[in-house]
């Protein structure tokens, strides 16, 4: 049996090494990735599930975007599980598990880039997203939303932007504090 859970820190050196076996190094330079890219997940959407044997089975997070200005939007992915554990519902279930969160915390829309003949039986379309684009390349066709409150992206158009919070970075200083340490 596995158990999706709040991802933990330990969770992330694992869960790299499962969306590298799982999407190829080819992963990092999907438009989805450039809204990703130096941001943290939104704040308690970012889940782990662990086998029977604690080790991590799957993965999925969601971030802090916005379809078009000033409309409020969440992006969904990327949903990776491991090949022992494929087959058996494991990613369904953690995408439902990510839609109840993002509904219980109040959100209004999930989007997300994917394969729309997996991601329609969760309620996921293209009905909205035409008159949004990612950055860089991508298919329009797999450019995918749900509304979790009826209206969310009624009149959506424009880029969909990060709005999540930033990694924090050391400075300068912190990075050679142990160096300078030494030499003194």
């Amino acid at each position: 049996m596995t158990e999706i859970v709040l991802e933990s820190v330990e969770d992330v050196a694992p869960r790299e090494a499962l969306l590298d076996l799982c999407m190829g190094e080819g992963r990092k330079a999907k438009s989805s990735e450039r809204l990703r890219e130096g941001r943290l997940p939104a704040e308690g959407l970012a889940f782990s599930a662990h086998g029977p044997d604690g080790r991590l089975a799957g993965t999925v997070r969601l971030w802090n975007v916005t379809a078009g200005p000033a409309r409020p939007a969440l992006l969904l992915g990327p949903l990776a599980v491991h090949p022992w554990f494929r087959a058996h519902g494991l990613g369904g279930a953690m995408i439902r598990a990510s839609i109840a969160a993002a509904r219980a915390k109040g959100h209004g829309a999930i989007l997300l880039v994917g394969d729309a003949a997996y991601y329609e039986r969760f309620g996921f379309s293209a009905e909205k997203t035409g008159e949004l684009w990612m950055p860089g390349a991508y298919d329009r066709n797999r450019l995918l939303a749900l509304e979790l409150k009826a209206g969310a992206l009624d009149g959506a158009r424009g880029l969909i932007s990060p709005t999540g919070a930033r990694i924090a970075l050391p400075s300068l200083e912190e990075l050679l504090a142990p160096v300078l340490l030494k030499s003194a």
